[in-house]
């Protein structure tokens, strides 16, 4: 994949997100992990998955609204919030919003797509 090219996001974990697609750029991999910068247009939500490595967000424009094990919150520029591995999490854009997402360890297969 060219790491330069946004790419369509139609799904999370193997399960489709809802209210449109989002897309994606995968910005960094490393043998610890990898960094995806993701933009989801108002509406787009991820459905509720939990997945084999730790999600770091760290969101650069637009709000989120989050919940991650049943706690939910609302993520502005400059906010970050911690998925944890195997934790049932999921994610709605209320504005149109860019976020840069770390994953560790490095995730067995693709978590986006």
């Amino acid at each position: 994949m060219d790491e330069q090219v946004w790419q369509p996001l139609r799904t999370v974990e193997g399960l489709p997100i809802t209210g449109g697609e989002g897309r994606f750029r995968l910005l960094e991999t490393a043998p610890g992990g990898l960094a995806y910068l993701i933009h989801y247009p108002a509406g787009v939500a991820s459905p509720p998955h939990a997945h084999d490595h730790d999600s770091i967000v760290y969101v650069l424009s637009g709000r989120l609204r989050g919940e991650v094990d049943g706690v939910e919150s609302e993520l502005e520029p400059g906010d970050s919030a911690v998925h944890p591995r195997g934790v049932v999490h999921h994610v709605e854009a209320l504005t149109d919003a860019m976020w840069v997402e770390f994953k560790s360890p490095l995730p067995e297969r693709p978590p986006i797509a």
